[in-house]
């Protein structure tokens, strides 16, 4: 059966739905067409991107603050600390221990915070949607 419901209407598929235009303008149409879809393609990457960077711009600003506020603890634990180890140990070599722990802390976070920075990810929907398109349209028709 060569009929489709649409809607209420039933259309003929074996008819082609606009014969009275020539194959000049059917392909100047799908031509337009194709350059519509690129254009929207990328306006929603432009739209993913700022998103993402929003997102990442606000994670990096908490985390600013969250820096700013452990700089200000870290500062007044670490001389605590060194003062209650130098009741044990000479007042240098308690400072030298306190440091040497907050190198290896900060060595863990910036590893840490790198790795997250890779996780970032740009817009690769549009990205594969239009590697698909373009293939489509470099496909030979027959």
């Amino acid at each position: 059966m060569s009929d489709v419901s649409i809607g209420r209407q039933t259309a003929d598929v074996t008819r082609p739905l606009e014969a009275d235009k020539s194959l000049g303008e059917l392909v100047g149409r799908l031509t337009g067409d194709l350059g519509d879809l690129i254009s929207t393609h990328v306006e929603l990457a432009k739209a993913e991107a700022k998103e993402e960077a929003t997102r990442a711009a606000r994670g990096v600003g908490l985390l600013a603050a969250a820096a700013l506020a452990a700089l200000m603890a870290l500062i007044l634990l670490s001389f605590a600390a060194a003062w209650g180890l130098a009741e044990a140990l000479p007042e240098g070599f308690a400072f030298l221990i306190v440091g040497a722990v907050w190198l290896v802390i900060t060595m863990v976070l910036v590893t840490s915070g790198r790795a997250a920075m890779k996780r970032l990810r740009g817009a690769p929907q549009t990205k594969a949607s239009l590697k698909e398109d373009i293939a489509w349209a470099h496909r030979p028709t027959s």
